[in-house]
């Protein structure tokens, strides 16, 4: 990993407060050397999750599996605090790992606003899963706040199942000064098209004293809004289910043991302006008695903190393996020369194809305005979400059927 400690992100930044970084070039030292159609792809990384639901017979029970999954896929995020490579148009990935039996492929569909698209699918048929990303990032003079706007579908094929969910937003803290740390917050609702059934996810923001950092709570309900199951955790750690009523009397007896103890914390808190403190990483969940383990991350490899905290399924994305090149289409991801020069640990020479590529995409913009022709997508095209009746991208298919002819020439 290349040092960030000798940039001045001052100087660039100041430029930016309040306004949208999309339309911002970036230099490559902010980066991570994967493209955020690679980064889209760690959605995947726990996919047991979605495999297990195909013999849940309780809805209830497939509800947990999928909110389980729904925090698993946002918890690679954790400490990775350099940005992903913003897709070029046209730019494609794929991903096929039969060892977890799914296969995915997604595009990045527009440059402005920046929408990428992705269609994930089970090897046996047993389930669909799909969206398209829209990620905003604002800089607010110590953060930078990425919002990831667009819905993500799952579909159980065997139980005739849809659900719909958005992402947290996610914040990058002292970007100026300071160690850099990660927060995600908002509420995340899941909803069964077919049952009515919600589970409503409460990232919560890290608050004072760090009391909250990470933490994620939330119910599943009912159509009738009857609350059947608490859902708690952190999205950094691990998910728990148990029962409403353990839930609160568990509650009750910890804030009795509470009240005591923040009087003397309140006491010792005192402001500071510099940075925004990391906060001390408190005793992490505590378990309520009864409850059911949903998920719990893998650990990073033991090298992970000088590779850009990559986990194992990050270190494999931009792999290139013997074979590769004579199947994928051009416009893969793995060709991009400015991640592989960055992943190789030459900057310059990733600093130079960065610009070379941007100023290639321009180009070919402008020629397109001159023709008065317009950019037409190769795989996913703009339809109607059956589920929720908005707008997204839906994937044509024929990706796998390898006919990869006229596609543009984007590196």
């Amino acid at each position: 990993m290349f040092s960030r400690n000798n940039i001045s992100v001052w100087g660039i930044l100041k430029k930016c407060i309040g306004l949208e970084l999309s339309k911002i070039t970036m230099p490559i030292a902010f980066n991570e050397p994967l493209s955020f159609l690679q980064r889209i792809t760690e959605y995947m990384e726990h996919t047991y999750l979605i495999n297990r639901t195909s013999s849940m017979s309780d809805s209830i029970e497939r509800m947990r599996a999928v909110a389980a999954f729904a925090v698993s896929a946002v918890a690679s995020q954790w400490d990775r605090t350099g940005k992903p490579f913003n897709p070029l148009l046209g730019e494609t990935y794929e991903l096929i790992r039969e060892d977890q039996g799914f296969r995915i492929v997604s595009e990045q569909v527009s440059h402005h606003p920046p929408v990428s698209a992705f269609h994930a699918e089970n090897l046996a048929g047993d389930f669909v899963f799909h969206g398209s990303i829209y990620p905003k990032l604002k800089f607010w003079g110590k953060s930078v706040e990425a919002e990831p706007k667009g819905t993500i579908t799952l579909e159980l094929l065997k139980h005739r199942e849809a659900y719909t969910w958005s992402n947290p937003n996610c914040c990058v803290h002292n970007v100026i000064l300071g160690k850099l740390w990660i927060e995600q917050y908002g509420t995340v609702e899941i909803v069964n098209h077919s049952t009515g059934d919600k589970c409503v996810l409460n990232f919560k923001p890290c608050g004072m004293f760090g009391k909250e950092l990470h933490k994620v709570e939330g119910y599943i309900q009912d159509k009738s809004k009857k609350k059947l199951a608490v859902i708690y955790g952190k999205w950094t750690e691990c998910m728990w289910s148990v029962d409403p009523q353990a839930y609160e009397a568990h509650k009750k007896s910890e804030k009795k043991g509470d009240n005591k103890k923040q009087k003397n914390d309140e006491l010792e808190g005192a402001e500071n302006d510099d940075a925004d403190d990391m906060p001390e990483v408190q005793e992490t969940v505590s378990v309520v008695p009864g409850s059911t383990l949903l998920w719990r991350i893998d650990s990073r490899p033991a090298h992970s903190s000088v590779m850009y905290n990559f986990t194992n399924f990050a270190m494999c994305l931009n792999e290139l393996e013997p074979g590769m090149e004579a199947v994928l289409p051009h416009t893969d991801c793995r060709f991009r020369p400015d991640i592989r020069a960055m992943e190789n640990g030459n900057m310059d020479e990733a600093s130079k194809e960065k610009e070379r590529l941007e100023e290639k995409q321009r180009a070919a913009r402008k020629e397109r305005a001159k023709r008065d022709e317009e950019w037409s997508t190769r795989w996913f095209q703009m339809g109607t979400n059956p589920y929720t009746g908005s707008q997204d991208w839906i994937y044509t298919g024929g990706y796998f059927n390898r006919n990869y002819q006229d596609l543009p020439d984007i590196y």
